[in-house]
């Protein structure tokens, strides 16, 4: 594995991590505030956050507003990550941090291997095979399970 590659599994590691944290976080706030209310302040942290780290790094907002003159459908990753947020404030009280894990994990490589094999949004296609549809079944499978308490 090269560096680079083994960065990108490093950080795709700790965004796992940090997205099981943001599970039992945003669950927990949403009880405490209301669903809207976390999600709206979240986004208001994060908002603050990466506009910081871009005015640090690029010493300029332009990427940023740059995106408007993007194809609006390119947005939808904004529209999407509320969503995600949104559900996981909502679920996770309700079904246990795991299972709202496990069931969005699963969506997540069953979309994913449809981006993949179709070359959705753009992007190469990559063949579905069956070691890849055997992990997603097991996965999937493991969801399930994890609904039982």
């Amino acid at each position: 594995m090269s560096g680079g590659n083994a960065l990108a599994v490093g950080l795709a590691v700790l965004a796992g991590i940090a997205g099981s944290v943001q599970v039992a976080v945003m669950g927990s706030f949403g009880e405490r505030i209301g669903t809207l209310e976390a999600l709206a302040f979240a986004t208001a942290v994060q908002l603050a956050l990466t506009l910081s780290a871009l005015l640090v790094v690029r010493h300029s907002v332009s990427g940023f507003a740059a995106g408007f003159r993007e194809p609006a459908w390119l947005w939808v990753g904004g529209l999407m990550g509320a969503f995600i947020v949104f559900t996981i404030t909502l679920v996770a009280p309700k079904l246990g941090v795991a299972a709202a894990i496990g069931l969005i994990i699963a969506g997540q490589l069953i979309m994913g291997a449809a981006i993949d094999r179709f070359g959705l949004f753009g992007l190469e296609r990559i063949g579905l095979t069956w070691p890849r549809v055997v992990g997603i079944a097991l996965l999937a499978a493991g969801a399930a399970l994890s609904l039982r308490k």
